[in-house]
């Protein structure tokens, strides 16, 4: 089990975070595969996430201004 230090606030969101992080990294061209990604770069595996984060807020404002 990975030790590593990020962690799901809602337990029960796991799994669909995890789908959201390979639909993300597949969009942009990330080779992300589940398991040991040690082979990618942290250019790479950051812009994983700040996409993520992109996507998550676009959503929310959406959601906020009454917009899906």
């Amino acid at each position: 089990m990975s030790k590593g230090r990020n962690r799901v606030e809602v337990p029960e969101a796991r799994e669909a975070m995890d789908r959201f992080k390979m639909e993300v990294a597949s969009e942009i061209g990330v080779p992300l595969k589940q398991g040991y990604n040690g082979d990618l770069t942290s250019a790479q595996n950051g812009s994983v996430g700040g996409e993520m984060v992109r996507q998550m807020i676009k959503r929310q404002e959406q959601a906020m201004s009454g917009n899906k």
